[in-house]
């Protein structure tokens, strides 16, 4: 391997593992209905390692993750995990509900806004995940696709 490719790939670790490692701060709430009418409120999840995980019907990674964050969500519900989708798509639940009807996404889904995006930090690109503690803090952030293995490392660390 050339210097040059061991420098970038060291500086890719790093870019992960900065992503990864945040001061624990809290997390903005929200308070959204999901696609059967009932309003998810993520300080009513406290106690709960909770996954916010920003994403669109569109975006080609976020369709890639949805499988992997399904399994490891079903793996870890029963030890205190939640996974909750926000999706952005502009057409709101006109562009999201025939995406639900084709796609078994069992963890629970809504519709964010510019507002909430701008609550956490400003969502540059699509999919970005935040890890909330027990405690409601961000303890991790991730943007881009998440595979699943990956996933679930950041999971168990969490729980």
């Amino acid at each position: 391997m050339k210097p040059v490719h061991v420098v970038a790939a060291v500086l890719l670790v790093s870019a992960f593992a900065l992503s990864t490692a945040l001061a624990a701060d809290p997390a903005p709430n929200f308070a959204l209905k999901g696609v059967d009418g009932k309003t998810i409120e993520l300080k009513k999840l406290a106690g709960k390692v909770v996954v916010v995980n920003f994403w669109a019907t569109w975006c080609p990674p976020c369709r890639r993750e949805i499988p992997g964050m399904v399994n490891v969500y079903e793996k870890y519900k029963s030890k205190g995990l939640e996974v909750v989708g926000i999706a952005l798509d502009q057409g709101g639940w006109d562009d999201v509900k025939p995406y639900l009807a084709k796609n078994k996404i069992t963890y629970p889904i809504v519709i964010g806004d510019q507002k909430l995006t701008e609550q956490y930090g400003g969502i540059e690109a699509i999919p970005t995940t935040f890890i909330v503690d027990r405690k409601g803090n961000i303890i991790a952030k991730h943007v881009g696709a998440l595979m699943e293995n990956d996933f679930e490392k950041a999971v168990k660390a969490a729980l």
